[in-house]
C-alpha cells in the first residue's frame, strides 16, 4: 500500500504540509522566478521550462585565469590555491592532508559511538545519514571556516551545509550525478566534499569519477522519460536513470578515474560531476569515509525524482 501511495504527488504534499518551517526557504525564490507554488507543492525541472538557468561564475569563466583575481581566493594558502585552479576544466578538486590524523581518528570514534548508542543507524544498505545532526564534532567538520571559504571561492557565492553521509564500507553505487537527488534551480548550485577516514585501497570499493563530465547537460526526469503526470510521479525506476547515465558515459567516451586517497584527504566535486562507487572485490575491507553536501544560499532546492521540495533544518 505504501509503495502505491508513493507514486502520487499528493502523498508527499500532505506530508510537506506539516513541515512549513523546513520548506519555507524556497518561497522567496518561487516568487523571484514567477512560480505559483505553495511551500508544500510538488516541484521538478519541468516547472522551469522556458526559464533561463544562470550559470555560476566558474561555469561561465575559466577558473585558471579568473580565480586568481578573487580577493577571497588570494587569502587562501598557496598550496590550496594551486589545487583549486582547474575547477572549471575538471569539475573536481583534491586537497591532500586537509584533516589531520588526530582529527580523522576523532571522527571515526564519534561515528562508532553514535552507532553503539543507537543514535544513528544504517539506511539504504550501508549509509549513515545526517549523523551531523547528532554530533557537533561532525557538523563542525563540514562547516569549519576553512572549508566554507574554499567552497565559496569555487561557487562564487556562499553555501550552507545541508547533509552528511558516513560510510564504513564502499557504497558500490552506480555512476550518477548528485543533481538528480539534490536538485537546484538554477542548476549547479550544489557542491559536495568526500573525506577519506582511512587510507583507501583499490579493492575496497573505492570512489570513482569522470573528469570534465560536469560540463554535460543535466540529466533530469525528461531525459529518461520519467516526467509523470499532473498527479502521478513517473513510472521509471532508479535503475533506468543509472542506465541512462551509462549511455551518456559511453556516448561521450569519458575516462574513469579512481580516487585512492590517504587518510584526511578531501575530494570536492561539482553538482553535475558523474561519480559512484567501484565494486567491492575484497569482501572484508572497509572504506571509511564522510560526505558533506552544500546548497548555495540563493537556489531553489528539491528532489527531481520524487518532485519534493527539500527539507532543510538548522
Amino acid at each position: 500500500m505504501l509503495q502505491f501511495l508513493r507514486k502520487y504527488k499528493l502523498t508527499y504534499q500532505v506530508f510537506n504540509f506539516f513541515k512549513k518551517n523546513q520548506l519555507k526557504h524556497n518561497l522567496p525564490l518561487y516568487k523571484k522566478y514567477g512560480l505559483a507554488k505553495k511551500y508544500f507543492s510538488a516541484i521538478s525541472s519541468e516547472d522551469f521550462k522556458g526559464i533561463e538557468s544562470p550559470l555560476n561564475k566558474y561555469d561561465r569563466k575559466d577558473s585558471r585565469t579568473e580565480m586568481p583575481k578573487d580577493i577571497l581566493f588570494q587569502s587562501l594558502e598557496e598550496k590550496t590555491q594551486k589545487s583549486l585552479l582547474n575547477w572549471s576544466e575538471d569539475g573536481y578538486v583534491i586537497l591532500e592532508n586537509f584533516f589531520t590524523e588526530k582529527e580523522v581518528e576523532a571522527f571515526n570514534q564519534e561515528v562508532e559511538s553514535l552507532l553503539d548508542s543507537g543514535e544513528v543507524k544504517f539506511r539504504y544498505r550501508n549509509k549513515i545519514m545526517f549523523a551531523m545532526h547528532k554530533s557537533s564534532l561532525l557538523k563542525q567538520a563540514g562547516s569549519n571556516d576553512k572549508i566554507l571559504k574554499i567552497l565559496e571561492v569555487l561557487m562564487g557565492k556562499k553555501v550552507d551545509l545541508f547533509q552528511s553521509i558516513n560510510f564504513l564500507t564502499g557504497s558500490q553505487q552506480r555512476t550518477h550525478s548528485d543533481s538528480i537527488h539534490m536538485t537546484t534551480f538554477p542548476y549547479g548550485n550544489l557542491i559536495a566534499i568526500w573525506v577519506a577516514l582511512e587510507d583507501i585501497q583499490p579493492d575496497s570499493g573505492a570512489l570513482h569519477y569522470y573528469p570534465r563530465s560536469h560540463k554535460l547537460p543535466y540529466v533530469m526526469n525528461r531525459e529518461y522519460d520519467n516526467i509523470g503526470s499532473r498527479h502521478k510521479l513517473g513510472d521509471k525506476t532508479y535503475s533506468d536513470y543509472e542506465n541512462k547515465i551509462e549511455e551518456v558515459i559511453q556516448k561521450n567516451q569519458f575516462k574513469k578515474e579512481t580516487f585512492l586517497p590517504k587518510k584526511g584527504d578531501v575530494l570536492i566535486w561539482h553538482a553535475n560531476l558523474l561519480h559512484g562507487g567501484n565494486k567491492l572485490s575484497n569482501k572484508g575491507s572497509t572504506r571509511k569515509s564522510m560526505v558533506f553536501h552544500y546548497y548555495a544560499q540563493d537556489a531553489i532546492c528539491f528532489h527531481e525524482i520524487s518532485q519534493r521540495p527539500t527539507l532543510k533544518r538548522d
